[in-house]
């Protein structure tokens, strides 16, 4: 049987960042210590990085975030607006006013929880080597201070209470399995489809016990192929880098 695309069908969790892609050279890496075709969490050191970009590059604005991206993929796929639904957290300023409309005229319908603690996440995106290389620094911000009292919101409940499909980023653990729990148990109730991606080595580690809570309720389960996980993925003292 044909499936009927409707809106709100797919209603994806996660850490919502505002991508500032610029193509450099492998000069910016030194200066901040980054390094080609790397993934890392912003620390002290970074955090200049992102005002020198907007400052001094031309740069390009994306949706980003791991669930984000996937629900900008659904919609390039599915081509029809609205079919997919993010809930995630940001800050009451300009960056995120910019994240929702990139998200918007990519299809996604945002539902942000907003707070005024910190500001929007952000990732800083180096392209460098002709396009063949790219470093990712990830400031998540607001994404961190996600609650799951947002999903109780009533222009929320609704929608979570009416899709068909579910799915959270592995990196979400980090940040508010208690949403995840929660929104996995509504599936499970509803005998709907809850999906999770891995995302990422570490967080079998360092989150193993939020992830084995999760799994039980997991009913497609995304991970990649990692043959070499220290060149991508890596932990330095107490900071988690991804």
């Amino acid at each position: 049987m044909e499936t009927v695309l409707r809106e709100a069908m797919l209603v994806g969790m996660g850490n919502p960042l505002l991508d500032i892609s610029v193509v450099t050279d492998g000069e910016l890496l030194k200066k901040y210590g980054l390094k080609p075709n790397d993934a890392i969490l912003a620390s002290d050191k970074h955090m200049p990085l992102y005002k020198e970009l907007t400052e001094n590059y031309n740069v390009d604005y994306i949706a980003g975030g791991s669930t984000q991206n996937a629900l900008r993929v659904a919609q390039w796929i599915l081509q029809k607006p609205n079919v997919t639904v993010f809930i995630g957290c940001v800050g009451k300023d300009e960056y995120s006013k910019i994240l929702e409309n990139k998200a918007r005229e990519d299809g996604v319908d945002v539902k942000y929880q907003y707070t005024s603690e910190r500001p929007t996440g952000t990732c800083a995106v180096l392209v460098t080597n002709n396009g063949a290389c790219r470093s990712l620094c990830a400031n998540l911000a607001a994404a961190e201070c996600f609650t799951v009292s947002h999903i109780e919101e009533p222009h929320v409940h609704k929608l979570i209470h009416q899709a068909e499909f579910y799915y959270t980023s592995g990196f979400f653990l980090t940040v508010s399995i208690n949403t995840i729990l929660e929104i996995a148990q509504i599936a499970l109730k509803r005998s709907k489809i809850f999906m999770m991606n891995l995302s990422a080595p570490f967080l079998t580690v360092l989150f193993k016990e939020q992830m084995m809570r999760a799994l039980p309720y997991v009913d497609i389960l995304f991970g990649n192929e990692t043959p070499k996980p220290n060149n991508y993925w890596h932990i330095t003292g107490d900071i988690v880098c991804n």
